[in-house]
């Protein structure tokens, strides 16, 4: 997650930014960067459907595949400096998504050490948007790797997500996010979601070109925050592509997003509602919110009643983490000589921070296969480059119910402590389908303990639960991370029986 301990998170400033996604990039909020995107966005109103088709009449009629030969070889990474042994074969490097701008997205992929012909594919994005999916995804999260606080060494994620499936990171769309680029300085300032899924798209029909073993294995798109609206987007347009090509050109099977912006107006109430049931505003202001605040798409007029309630609400809970309600926080940005002793289960505040130095040594980008063209500022896992955000639908909803209709398996999940985009947030949003309750509001466990809620729907979407898990579930829960992420690409229900062996 974007911390630094000189930057705190706004609450205000995620209610302009209907709460977007991971909002510190280091040593500075990303809202700073990004809330002028939104301002400007929060002046349309309705849902903006032609983002769902805009991608089906250009990028994938007209989708370039480059050719691929030799690519993947090069990409192969020997060992990353300070690197444990390990038993699987991992790879980075770019692949072009459009060959006239210059633009080329940067991807890290880790093959799984057992069983690699018959284990499915798994994409995971980050949000932001304009954050990092090898920050954050592949570095504190799930990865196989986590950075010592030495910023120099790697240990092993003993609970990583390719011990048992193939997993691979893009340093997420659009240009200027992460190691990924543009020679096209326009690209910068022209980004949004029907852009960026028709470049996602694009990286992966190439992907698979470089990488030809995988074309017909079954493939997930996972993600959390703001790829609420990136996972969507991208399995719409795969479906798109098929239909169109006639034939199957990304067998996908299934959808999973966590803490994910889902639905602009019901997100922001619940974060309030959340914020209020956790005791840590007043009645009093959620009241005011509730009585003066509108969120819904169609209000460009900002009440002073309710701007008030919201500074209130923010100054309330501007000393915590409101990603995590309950974590500890960071309030050192130095690194130590010598790795401080780490356990994957004792979350560390300070990750991003040895994460930042660690991306930014040249012998690692170098092993990598990374910044190619020497770009002229840090790494940042959050991006500094992009100013402009032209498009985001107040709403993802019909592209879950298309899903639905179209039998791919979709899952939702919460980090039950995470206020960002809470747990009251995705459950208001949820209820907008008016789904029937096909299996009802149970315990899940792992251990012998409870490890969260599960609730499934008629049309086969599942809602789950992380017990004390933040924003970013698998860097405070990674072994129940494991459990929900094993089961969800199994197609089985989270265990209900309160067994030690549940897993």
């Amino acid at each position: 997650m974007e911390r630094h301990p000189k930057a705190r998170p706004s609450l205000l400033l995620f209610s302009l930014c209907i709460l977007s996604s991971l909002v510190h990039i280091h040593g500075k909020k990303q809202g700073e960067v990004l809330d002028s995107l939104y301002r400007a966005k929060s002046k349309k109103s309705g849902i903006d459907m032609s983002l769902f088709q805009a991608s089906d009449h250009h990028e994938i009629l007209n989708s370039k595949i480059y050719g691929q030969e030799g690519l993947k070889e090069k990409d192969r990474i020997k060992s990353l400096p300070g690197q444990p042994p390990v038993e699987f074969d991992h790879y980075g490097g770019y692949v072009t998504v459009d060959e006239s701008a210059g633009r080329a997205f940067y991807y890290y992929f880790a093959e799984t050490g057992r069983n690699k012909e018959l284990m499915p594919l798994l994409l995971w994005l980050n949000g932001g948007p304009g954050c990092s999916s090898l920050a954050y995804g592949a570095m504190t999260e799930h990865g196989p790797f986590r950075v010592h606080s030495d910023g120099k060494t790697l240990y092993r994620n003993k609970f990583a997500w390719n011990t048992g499936i193939h997993k691979f990171f893009m340093d997420l769309s659009p240009a200027g996010v992460g190691f990924s680029y543009s020679n096209t300085t326009s690209d910068y300032n022209a980004n949004g979601d029907s852009k960026t899924a028709a470049d996602n798209y694009v990286f992966l029909l190439n992907w698979l070109e470089r990488f030809p073993e995988y074309k017909n294995r079954d493939f997930y798109i996972s993600g959390e925050s703001y790829a609420g609206h990136y996972v969507p987007q991208l399995a719409h347009n795969i479906l798109s592509g098929n239909m169109k090509a006639k034939k199957t050109l990304i067998n996908l099977k299934g959808i999973i997003i966590g803490n994910a912006v889902i639905n602009d107006e019901t997100d922001q109430i619940g974060t309030y509602e959340y914020l209020a049931s956790h005791a840590l505003i007043s009645d009093e202001t959620e009241q005011a919110i509730q009585k003066y605040c509108n969120f819904s798409p169609n209000v460009t007029d900002e009440v002073s009643q309710c701007n008030s309630a919201l500074i209130k609400a923010d100054n309330d809970v501007s000393s915590i983490d409101i990603y995590n309600i309950y974590a500890p926080l960071c309030f050192s940005s130095n690194l130590t000589a010598r790795p401080k002793k780490a356990n994957i289960m004792d979350f560390d505040p300070c990750g991003d921070i040895y994460v930042h130095a660690y991306l930014n040594r040249e012998d690692v980008q170098e092993v990598l296969h990374a910044n190619v063209t020497k770009i002229d500022h840090d790494w940042e896992a959050c991006s500094n480059v992009i100013q402009k955000w032209a498009d985001s639908p107040f709403t993802i909803i019909p592209l879950l119910q298309e899903f639905m209709s179209n039998g791919l398996r979709v899952w939702v999940f919460s980090g039950d402590t995470d206020s960002v985009v809470s747990v009251t947030s995705t459950q208001r949003s949820i209820s907008k389908m008016s789904l029937p309750t096909k299996s009802p509001w149970r315990p899940w466990f792992l251990g012998g303990e409870v490890g969260g809620y599960v609730q499934v729907y008629k049309g086969d979407l599942t809602f789950a639960t992380v017990r004390g898990a933040g924003h970013e579930v698998p860097s405070y829960q990674p072994k129940r991370a494991l459990s929900l992420i094993s089961h969800f690409l199994a197609g089985s229900l989270l265990p209900s029986e309160k067994t030690p062996s549940s897993a």
